[in-house]
């Protein structure tokens, strides 16, 4: 397997909280060599890339900056967390109008530098934005890619460990569909430690009952609703999904990650971005991977590709 480049650059376009917390976690984790923090308020990114690089001493040694938009050039990795947040009373469409725009005129920006790397969407409506992202530039399909539902298949995770009170890292199980209301949980593909998850339900020892499905899907679909109740945004774990992606497309890891990308023909559903386990490495997406799922769970899924259909074809044409 190819090892980590010497060499590796990362930019961060948009630094609210999100790109802000991206940055800071790839500064502690010493994930890139170069990382580049650019804003339309360029006020912010310089204020982030200073109050990071204060911490740098106690970190490591990275070059971490502010900067525009010619600074693309040579990045291996280019994530785009710039976008309005959807504001109360506010429809998805209405947020998917707006934020559309806002990516269209990003992308343009970013093409007139682009040189070689992958594009990692990780503004909401996110299916939405990585389509039409991946149309604007005329990257190869896997270039362009979403940070999906990583964050919804670890809290997945979490929620079942939390209920099997085993480590998480030990939960292997994928939030599959939209990144969103439709979603939904991969549970013929779930297992700990190699035991199905279905035996944990068919186990009278087991604490997991069939109706602690639906509970589980609904804590992992609401998690950050209820965060943004109760703190105001969500970005601490979405940080931490993105610098995952991160790593593992810097360091050509072949890794299975939930990442959206354009999808064509799989389980009869085209031309729209979904989230589905793929294989991930410095060339973005290297492969899909098609499942056994049951008949359920691809009828679920199906809807959950019209529903992210029917948001796009509204906004398609801005």
């Amino acid at each position: 397997m190819q090892m980590v480049k010497s060499k590796s650059k990362v930019a961060i376009i948009g630094t609210g909280f999100v790109g802000a917390s991206a940055a800071f976690t790839m500064a502690l984790q010493q994930t890139a060599n170069e990382l580049v923090l650019i804003d339309v308020f360029k006020e912010k990114s310089i204020g982030e890339a200073m109050d990071i690089n204060h911490g740098l001493p106690f970190m490591g040694q990275m070059s971490l900056y502010a900067g525009d938009y010619s600074d693309i050039k040579d990045c291996d990795v280019i994530v785009v967390t710039a976008g309005a947040n959807r504001k109360p009373g506010e429809t998805r469409l209405d947020l998917a109008k707006k934020n559309v725009l806002i990516a269209k005129e990003l992308t343009q920006n970013i093409m007139k530098h682009y040189n070689h790397g992958v594009i990692l969407v990780v503004s909401n409506p996110v299916d939405i934005i990585t389509y039409m992202v991946q149309k604007w530039s005329g990257l190869p399909v896997g270039k362009v890619i979403s940070s999906g539902t990583v964050l919804d298949s670890i809290r997945f995770r979490y929620l079942l460990s939390e209920k099997l009170n085993v480590d998480a890292k030990n939960v292997h199980g994928y939030i599959i569909g939209e990144h969103g209301d439709s979603q939904l949980p991969l549970w013929s593909g779930t297992h700990i430690a190699g035991k199905n998850i279905n035996e944990y339900f068919n186990d009278p020892k087991s604490n997991l009952r069939e109706e602690d499905k639906a509970i589980i899907a609904e804590g992992v679909k609401t998690a950050g609703a209820t965060i943004i109740k109760n703190k105001g945004a969500t970005y601490y774990g979405i940080a931490v999904a993105v610098n995952t992606i991160v790593e593992t497309l810097l360091k050509n890891q072949n890794t299975i990650r939930t990442v959206g990308t354009v999808i064509n023909g799989m389980y009869g559903i085209d031309d729209v971005v979904i989230s589905l386990p793929s294989i991930v490495n410095s060339e973005g997406v290297q492969e899909v991977l098609q499942l056994n799922l049951t008949p359920e769970e691809e009828d679920a899924l199906r809807f959950s590709a019209n529903q992210v259909k029917s948001v796009l074809n509204e906004v398609k044409n801005l």
